[in-house]
């Protein structure tokens, strides 16, 4: 079961994806719309701290967010939650494990072979902020345990979702007091947990979800941005995905630059270290659509860009994430949260 919502805005069962009501405000500028600027990615410093015993320094904020990266993680905007209080997380735990029994009795969460025990955690990410201003980020875990297997035997994480807020000053600045700005969902695992812990949210916090799509505009500005930033080699290449249209089957294009050369053009494309503009973002691609329109003959332009995958981080249209650069994770996820909230408003 997942939820939609009705004209007051509150939920209501219903059936399918992941839905939503009305947006929450006002839209400030329309949908999909980018600033004509943005601030580069800049990668974190590392927090190193000692192990007393073994005598060896590990990167503390890595460790934290190490699960986070090379899977795949499809988003989703969310609406603020009304009276959420992250001192209450261990009491959201217990609530929603509740939730997905009493779900699975129904038999709306159906598993292939023996019936299993899921456990829920419900825990905090305080690394993965913008600023101080921003609400830390909260992760929902469930794992499982077949009921024929020992007591004592490991428990399997079969699914997990994270809710984010990386500089959301736009929409948390005029947020009333009960309200809790986390725009940005991501989810990996199976779509019949998304939709019951989706709608046990969405009745808690009177929130609303949405898929987040990546238009090509979008994913041309995270090609620029991404190339832009310096990673330890060795790195993959920037490779760029397009859609031929209006062919009776379909047909994609497969464009692959070195990691050197790409950064060299944009070397030559940028103008402000550290920022990026519109119009970088335009000549960097017109750059790439003319080295290969010499060499093939073909106007990328008259395609559509479906996925970019760099070095940082990879993304489809359909709203799918990959990270593969702890250190620049929450440079990402800043453009991520703009979009969600972007969406909603």
């Amino acid at each position: 079961m997942e939820a939609a919502a009705d004209g007051t805005g509150r939920p209501r069962p219903s059936t399918g994806r992941l839905s939503w009501g009305l947006p929450f405000g006002r839209a400030r500028r329309r949908s999909g719309l980018s600033p004509s600027s943005r601030l580069l990615p800049t990668p974190r410093r590392p927090q190193v701290k000692a192990r007393a015993a073994a005598g060896v320094a590990e990167d503390a904020d890595s460790q934290r967010t190490a699960f986070l990266l090379r899977k795949q993680w499809s988003l989703y905007s969310v609406t603020p939650l009304y009276r959420f209080s992250e001192a209450h997380l261990r009491d959201y735990s217990r609530l929603l494990s509740a939730f997905i029994a009493a779900e699975k009795k129904k038999g709306l969460a159906v598993e292939i072979g023996g019936e299993l025990d899921i456990k829920v955690a419900v825990t905090s990410l305080p690394d993965l902020k913008g600023s101080d201003r921003d609400q830390a980020a909260i992760l929902v875990q469930l794992s499982s345990r077949s009921s024929a297997s020992p007591k004592n035997s490991e428990e399997k994480l079969v699914w997990s979702g994270w809710f984010c807020c990386v500089a959301g000053d736009e929409l948390s600045e005029n947020l009333p007091e009960a309200f809790t700005c986390l725009p940005l969902f991501l989810v990996n695992g199976a779509e019949s947990y998304t939709a019951i812990v989706g709608t046990w949210f969405q009745k808690t916090f009177d929130c609303c979800f949405r898929r987040l799509s990546l238009s090509p505009f979008n994913l041309s500005w995270m090609a620029a941005m991404w190339t832009g930033c310096k990673v330890e080699k060795p790195a993959s290449a920037t490779e760029l995905v397009f859609s031929v249209p209006r062919l009776p089957h379909p047909l994609h294009i497969s464009y692959a630059i070195n990691l050197e050369d790409a950064q060299a053009l944009w070397d030559t494309v940028q103008k402000t270290p550290g920022e990026i503009t519109q119009e970088e973002v335009d000549v960097f691609m017109d750059c790439l659509y003319s080295h290969f329109y010499r060499h093939f003959k073909i106007h990328l332009s008259a395609t559509k860009l479906v996925k970019v995958s760099t070095a940082v981080a990879s993304a489809h249209c359909d709203g799918i994430i990959k990270f593969r650069q702890s250190q620049y994770l929450t440079g990402v996820l800043m453009l991520l949260t703009e979009l969600a909230i972007c969406q909603i408003q």
